[in-house]
């Protein structure tokens, strides 16, 4: 057996035909600027209000969150996303009613990417290959970031307070900027402390006395927990810590007669970061793959047995010749049957048959039997109820070194070793590579109670609220209008999201800032609706240029 590429083509293929997709986002045309009332025959061209800032004052307005505050996308921070950045188009409405300058710590280039004492530390960005997201420096090796974290950092203050990986609980906590700290402390918030290290996030937004802030935590203490496919490397925060610092943050931010909008955390399965990649993508049109069918469903036979008489036959892995296959799982959420399944190979005539074919000797039943059991105690095919982390669509049908290793320790020739070592296939995807649903429902009664204490923070203080929860809901369920622009959730083609399947587009962005515009008009009573003052996404990149430096 060769597992080497029998993963689904469309996987690889997926992508296809998306360049010219792309092109056509930027083809649409200008949209009316005045509003067109039909009177009779008549056709009268009805001038909007005046833009009014109502009673919000943004004389100083400063921005306090993460890397949706930043402005990252595409896996990075860099110059053009920092400008595109949602709270800088912002920025850029309020100056039309009196808004000072919105200071942002802009990186040194657009490659994306961070360097620690000449060494790297954080990804380029991502760019579209043709095919699919692909690091830049892959395709330009010279593409090398030249932003160091501990060499000509820009002198603040900072009106753009976002953080990249921020926490709502790291807002809060003194030194999360100071070099000292690394890597516990964020690199890109050591580049904005300054002479201050010690200083929180908060604290360095309160000494600006901002007059209007925006304020979009959280989302960090449950993605943590997703993107790692609920492995517990990145635990979701605990609730009683995070009601305190969302309490902090709104106290200190409003403590000068600061007004301002806070928005709340969306639902994981939104994104394309977990949408992306089926469940089911081991594919019998694959002429890699299906050739195997045969001989994986004479190995899983033996297993799907003992599943059977156990009455677990949820558990059941079966590659079909006709369809499309999920890939093979561990799934820590049911009992281990280990002991059970060596248990019932061990002592089988008709399995000693198979691992006598197989190559080996009688003996080694017991040994195959015991590694079968340890492999597959825990095991299933996925479903369309799992959720794959968008990485793993270069992982899947891998082969394990480390896993061969192994084998070969207990015995096992190498060209079996091989076989029992294709990821997904043979060797079940650990547990950072899928979020099943208990874990899904553990990241949605998260998501739950932290955006309720969200929107008890803002209706306590009178702060405007975006519900960016059903804002993102809406762009997954067939996606959200915008002029002559659809935007879905769809990664590359659907136009919100980047191509880290995580972060917006700057179109999404500027969709994002329109219902903080909007928001604002609501609660403050500024215009920037109805005067016609709201952005139009046809003026911001859906992608960015492999050459942009």
């Amino acid at each position: 057996m060769s597992f080497k590429n029998i993963k689904n083509k469309t996987m690889k293929l997926r992508y296809i035909g998306l360049i010219g997709l792309l092109v056509g986002f930027n083809a649409c045309n200008e949209p009316e600027d005045v509003i067109v009332e039909v009177e009779g025959e008549e056709i009268v061209e009805a001038e909007a209000p005046a833009l009014t800032a109502g009673s919000a004052d943004f004389s100083n307005y400063v921005a306090v969150g993460n890397s949706l505050t930043a402005g990252y996308t595409d896996g990075a921070l860099f110059k053009a996303s920092q400008e595109n950045s949602m709270t800088n188009m912002l920025a850029n409405k309020f100056a039309l009613v009196g808004g000072g300058a919105f200071i942002q710590p802009l990186m040194n280039d657009n490659f994306g990417g961070l360097l620690a004492g000449g060494g790297q530390i954080q990804e380029t960005r991502f760019v579209f290959n043709g095919t699919g997201p692909q690091r830049l420096i892959e395709l330009n090796p010279g593409a090398i970031p030249t932003t160091d974290i501990f060499v000509n950092n820009p002198s603040g203050p900072f009106n753009n307070m976002g953080v990249p990986g921020a926490k709502a609980i790291h807002m809060v906590f003194p030194g999360y900027g100071n070099p000292a700290n690394l890597p516990n402390a964020s690199p890109y918030f050591v580049r904005m402390t300054g002479t201050t290290p010690d200083a929180s996030i908060l604290e360095m937004a309160m000494a600006q006395n901002p007059t209007f802030f925006t304020l979009w935590a959280g989302n960090n203490d449950v993605l943590g927990f997703a993107t790692s496919g609920g492995d517990e490397t990145d635990p979701i925060t605990p609730k009683a810590q995070f009601d305190a610092a969302i309490s902090a943050l709104v106290a200190g931010l409003t403590s000068g007669g600061a007004k301002g909008v806070i928005a709340n955390i969306p639902y994981v399965a939104t994104i394309p970061h977990f949408t992306t990649v089926p469940y089911n993508p081991l594919d019998p049109a694959n002429p890699d793959f299906a050739p195997q069918i045969p001989t994986l469903n004479s190995v899983f036979g033996a297993i799907n047995q003992v599943f059977t008489a156990l009455g677990e036959t949820n558990r059941i892995i079966e590659f079909s010749e006709t369809e499309a296959s999920g890939v093979v799982i561990l799934d820590e959420n049911l009992d281990d049957l280990t002991v059970q399944i060596a248990g019932a190979l061990g002592g089988s005539a008709e399995f000693k048959a198979f691992v006598v074919s197989l190559g080996l000797p009688e003996q080694a039943a017991p040994l195959v039997a015991g590694l079968l059991g340890q492999t597959y105690g825990q095991a299933r095919q996925a479903t369309e109820s799992d959720l794959l982390v968008l990485p793993s669509s270069n992982f899947i049908a891998t082969i394990d070194n480390d896993n061969i290793a192994a084998l070969m320790d207990q015995g096992l020739p190498i060209n079996l070793a091989g076989q029992f070592s294709a990821n997904g296939v043979t060797l079940p995807l650990g547990d950072k590579w899928v979020l099943t649903p208990e874990e899904q429902a553990v990241l949605n009664t998260a998501t739950d109670e932290f955006n309720v204490t969200i929107k008890s923070a803002a209706d306590g203080a009178g702060l405007a609220f975006v519900d960016a929860n059903s804002l993102m809901k809406q762009i997954a369920n067939g996606g959200i209008a915008d002029g002559d622009f659809i935007l879905t959730s769809d990664l590359v083609t659907g136009g919100a999201f980047s191509l880290d399947g995580v972060h917006p587009t700057a179109k999404g962005y500027a969709i994002l800032a329109n219902q903080f515009l909007k928001a604002i008009d609501a609660t403050y009573g500024s215009n920037f609706e109805s005067s016609e003052s709201l952005l139009n996404i046809i003026d911001y990149p859906t992608n960015y240029s492999v050459s942009l430096q």
